[in-house]
């Protein structure tokens, strides 16, 4: 008897129902993962102190959540959502380096392209570096600098953005050029400065153009100025004297290109899946694959701190690309960017491998961005059941013991019973440093103080600590600690320099050493 030929409609319909069932598997376990990250982002907003948290996750050109958790303003009570807006600071630099690909594409530039060719007047202190520095170099944090140098130059200052970068010629650098990792503020805030001058249009409009309008991201800006008459935005958060408190935006317009944007995890989520796409969105291309490519692959190799070979073991190399920072994590290739603004921290994370993509804005000055990131990517990545935010507890013990462990240096190493050498007139007068400017130490009410002459906000009172050492404290910046403010003299017994030491992951202030002026 000869075999009846199958029933290939039947067999059709078989084949339909194992993928009806895979799939409704499929969503069965995306929906609990993403139930089971939903309850750990409201538990690890408390446990970290943060006052709130807004989070977004995409996977294959789906938004599988955006959601906020906490408070807008611990002051106001308002909650989060997915609306709310916060400065996403360093997240930024990805956006310049596509701008600077979009620009590739049009074969406007090259990566290779000499800095000078077009900003002429750029400068770095050695003559050979000033004149070899390249688009690639500016956004793969090679250029010499030691990571943060120069960024008092920005930060709270008037100065422009061309300003900034010309005046960092002074900065001297830790390492050759090409030889180590130093992330640089300043080389992406140059690197808008090419946008501009290639564009004709500003870094801002550009971005704008290019980016905020095809995307659809509405409320994106680019200055806290933006945000006056806007509804719904974050409030920042520090801890001061052993209490969460909020604090007023700081503009950081003439940050540009390397941490100015202001954005939603709503409206992040094209973001995430524009690059997941390799630079098409919604079937518009904005970038080319290619580009992509450049952005992605590792131009600077970073070292693997014994803190990530401790608690990440899966981990075997960092490096940096253009515009994104990349890892290994159980066995899949993760491309990441943080970001830091006064009192708000961002972390946004791809495994393209995986067609997935999330971002978490915080509004505190809190590390929960670590413990949220690996928290989900192990939830699509592995079976481990680690509660990264008990884990990562004491990242959150240390920096809670910092401030108490500043003054309790500053307390041990006081030399008591000394008194100035000089009376308090005598250190009044102009101070000026050739890198950042001028700065004035002045009798108010009795008190001396000292002003940073190109920024304002800077005015701190100097109490006397021992010898010609006093303390300084910048009230206007309540996540910095106390310092130090040192008087030298010269050989005829009178003050000839001042150099400001306030210790801060940040901002390195004995860069500076102002001489005193005639």
């Amino acid at each position: 008897m000869k075999n009846k030929r199958p029933n290939i409609p039947f067999l059709l319909l078989i084949g339909f129902v194992l993928v009806s069932i895979i799939t409704m598997a499929q969503d069965q376990n995306l929906e609990e993962k993403i139930s089971k990250l939903d309850t750990f982002y409201e538990r690890a907003v408390q446990e970290w102190d943060v006052p709130g948290m807004a989070v977004a996750i995409v996977k294959d050109d789906s938004v599988l959540l955006a959601k906020g958790y906490g408070l807008k303003d611990i002051n106001t009570g308002e909650k989060v959502n997915a609306s709310t807006l916060f400065p996403i600071a360093s997240i930024t630099k990805s956006f310049t380096a596509a701008g600077l690909g979009i620009l590739v594409d049009e074969g406007e530039i090259s990566w290779d392209d000499k800095v000078r060719e077009y900003l002429p007047w750029f400068e770095v202190i050695n003559p050979y570096v000033s004149s070899n520095v390249t688009i690639r170099d500016l956004l793969s944090h090679r250029s010499g600098l030691k990571t943060f140098s120069g960024d008092l130059l920005w930060y709270g200052t008037d100065y422009s953005r061309e300003e900034v970068v010309r005046r960092a010629k002074h900065l001297e650098p830790a390492y050759g050029f090409r030889e180590h990792y130093g992330y640089s503020n300043i080389m992406f805030i140059t690197a808008g400065e090419i946008i501009e001058v290639v564009s004709g249009m500003s870094w801002d409009e550009f971005m704008e153009e290019h980016f905020f309008d095809p995307l659809d991201m509405d409320r994106t800006v680019t200055s806290t100025d933006d945000l006056q008459d806007m509804p719904n935005v974050t409030t920042p958060h520090t801890t001061f004297e052993g209490e969460t408190i909020a604090i007023d935006f700081l503009n950081w317009d003439n940050i540009g290109g390397a941490g100015a944007i202001i954005s939603s995890v709503d409206e992040m989520t094209a973001w995430l899946e524009l690059n997941l796409n390799k630079g098409v969105y919604e079937d518009d291309t904005i970038f080319s694959e290619e580009v992509i490519q450049e952005l992605w692959k590792p131009h600077t190799i970073q070292d693997v701190s014994p803190f990530s070979l401790a608690f990440f073991p899966s981990t075997h190399f960092k490096a940096y690309g253009l515009g994104w920072a990349m890892f290994d994590y159980h066995g899949k290739k993760v491309l990441n960017h943080s970001g830091g603004y006064d009192g708000i921290i961002s972390q946004m994370a791809l495994v393209p491998e995986e067609k997935l993509g999330m971002i978490f804005l915080t509004n505190k000055n809190a590390y929960l961005i670590l413990p949220a990131m690996y928290q989900t990517l192990d939830a699509f990545l592995t079976d481990d059941s680690t509660d990264w935010s008990q884990a990562l507890q004491p990242i959150k013990q240390y920096m809670d013991r910092q401030e108490e462990a500043r003054e309790k240096e500053l307390e041990e190493n006081r030399v008591e019973g000394t008194t100035p050498s000089l009376e308090p007139e005598d250190y009044t007068g102009t101070y000026k440093d050739e890198m950042y400017g001028k700065a004035k130490v002045f009798i108010e009410e009795g008190e001396l103080m000292v002003q940073f002459l190109p920024a304002q906000k800077f005015k701190g009172e100097l109490k006397h600590y021992h010898y010609d050492v006093y303390t300084v404290e910048f009230k206007e910046f309540p996540s910095l600690p106390k310092g130090l403010a040192t008087f030298t003299l010269n050989s005829k017994g009178k003050v000839d320099k001042l150099v400001i030491d306030v210790p801060n992951p940040d901002f390195d202030f004995t860069e500076m050493e102002f001489e005193k002026q005639d």
